[in-house]
């Protein structure tokens, strides 16, 4: 399976679908943009994803899967091992409210775009646009913090002692806070959970700094 991924080294998105692939095994081809410079809003890109968003990944047969946790599941589907997805309905419901929490409730909010919205609209400064990041994922922080640390269903990690789709959000969340400097004292099973993540080799390759893009 030939594949090409199109992402940016900073991606949160791009960061867990990088994850993914390589717990899975998976060569690709590194494409790089860069998002201030508006390289994903060409004719091109937009005919790979017409969101203009990252990442993108492209199959040798010319068809371009977006949207990153639809991405994975569909790698989960088409590579089932390791598994990224309990085989449990039960705990498949977890780790997709898991990551849900941060994919949907932290991510839409403080992305790229809605960063730079918040300045042209609204003349926010770096400062409030910190403290508009920071508050969201603390909103979400805490609560994901009160079910990790009262679940019976955690382990070394998310769910269990392998890796999920939950770790797989959790882990680009965290690098992506540090944009921000939000350190993880609060939350000391978020910080065990991604200690762990930050200790395997498939983490570690796909984390921003180590990417060929990285500034």
């Amino acid at each position: 399976m030939a594949l090409k991924l199109h992402n940016f080294f900073r991606s949160s998105t791009s960061t867990r679908l990088r994850a993914a692939l390589n717990l899975k095994g998976l060569d690709y081809d590194y494409v790089p943009y860069v998002l201030r410079d508006g390289e994903t809003r060409t004719a091109d890109y937009l005919a790979k994803n017409p969101q203009g968003l990252v990442p993108t990944l492209e199959r040798e047969d010319g068809t371009f899967l977006t949207q990153s946790l639809a991405i994975i599941e569909w790698l989960d589907e088409t590579r089932p091992e390791p598994a990224l997805l309990p085989s449990d309905p039960d705990g498949r419901a977890r780790v997709r409210a898991l990551s849900y929490m941060i994919a949907c409730e932290i991510h839409p909010l403080n992305n790229l775009r809605v960063l730079f919205r918040l300045g042209d609209q609204f003349g926010a400064d770096e400062e409030a646009q910190k403290a508009w990041f920071t508050h969201w994922v603390a909103v979400t922080f805490d609560a994901l913090e009160n079910e990790l640390s009262g679940s019976r269903a955690t382990g070394r990690y998310c769910h269990g002692d392998t890796p999920t789709l939950a770790d797989l959000c959790l882990y680009a969340q965290v690098w992506n806070n540090r944009r921000f400097d939000i350190p993880l004292d609060t939350w000391p099973t978020i910080s065990r959970i991604y200690a762990a993540l930050d200790e395997l080799p498939a983490f570690q390759k796909a984390a921003p700094p180590n990417q060929p893009d990285a500034v």
